[in-house]
């Protein structure tokens, strides 16, 4: 692939995911909309029901997706590892650090950038790192900010209940009424273009404040992310498009959740905002990066 043709091709990955959350950002800005039921709605109905359809629509071999699983855990875990002496030593709280540096926006980013770059069939794949990154974010993530959280209770988050559903009737081969996963499958259409959305909205309530440690983690978590990939390929021998599907997943931004969870549990949530924000902001640059190394 010639340099122009590769040039295109980001242009045509990365412009649908942007374009979205600039509409969201200019008319946030315009129209200060609230945006709190839009995203209740997403989280509750959209985004399980997107979750279900990719699983349960697709034939699915757990096993050959543990790799792979295990693999953006390990990004996740090291990343916090990472983050939690380069707080102490910022002299910043580590709690306000480690979420943003461990949990991505492979949601609102990633699921839709799978899809541009590698097509529908890599959709299940992506929606195997995001859950492993979601299931943690509501587990380990909740109990680091508040320990009274109680994990065992997990399973009653709509998303990882779909994600249980799903992979219960590929795995088992339970027959759906077609026209059910008709109606489930447009429920989750509308995900996708809503996260995106709903993050430009979201960008508009946060400011630069700590631009030098939002800079750093935004330099930092990315390049981490990609180096510690790259390792864990060379570890289990990943291959092809799982490989190149790791390399992009250490390459997100935070997820804009670790500003809710940090507004919902006080800790430093401007701080985690000006974080998200930048660190949202270098994916400008990391994203295209990521692709041209992998594509």
């Amino acid at each position: 692939m010639d340099e122009q043709s590769l040039s295109f091709r980001l242009l045509a990955i990365l412009f649908p995911i942007f374009g979205i959350v600039a509409a969201g950002y200019f008319y946030g800005r315009k129209h200060k909309p609230e945006m709190a039921v839009a995203n209740r709605l997403n989280m509750d109905v959209f985004v399980p029901a997107l979750v279900f359809a990719a699983m349960a629509g697709k034939s699915f071999d757990l096993a050959a997706y543990a790799p792979l699983a295990l693999g953006g855990f390990i990004v996740i875990a090291v990343c916090g590892l990472l983050a939690w002496p380069i707080a102490r030593l910022c002299g910043v709280q580590p709690k306000t650090l480690a979420p943003p540096m461990m949990f991505n926006n492979s949601g609102n980013i990633g699921l839709p950038l799978a899809v541009l770059a590698w097509g529908e069939a890599a959709l299940p794949a992506a929606v195997i790192l995001f859950m492993v990154e979601n299931t943690l974010h509501f587990s380990f993530g909740a109990k680091l900010l508040d320990p009274k959280t109680r994990i065992l209770m997990l399973w009653r988050i709509p998303v990882v209940f779909a994600a249980i559903a799903g992979l219960t009737v590929a795995v088992l081969k339970i027959p759906v009424w077609q026209p059910l996963v008709i109606a489930i499958k447009m429920l989750g259409d509308v995900s996708v273009p809503l996260l995106l959305f709903s993050l430009g909205v979201r960008m508009t309530d946060v400011s630069f404040g700590e631009w030098k440690l939002s800079v750093g983690s935004a330099l930092l978590r990315p390049l981490a992310g990609m180096a510690i990939a790259y390792a864990v390929i060379q570890l289990f021998g990943l291959e092809g498009r799982d490989a190149a599907m790791l390399v992009v997943f250490g390459a997100l931004p935070p997820a804009v959740l670790n500003f809710l969870f940090a507004e919902r549990y006080q800790q430093e949530p401007q701080r985690v905002a000006s974080i998200v924000l930048v660190g949202n902001l270098a994916a400008l640059v990391f994203l295209p990066l990521a692709l041209v190394l992998v594509l």
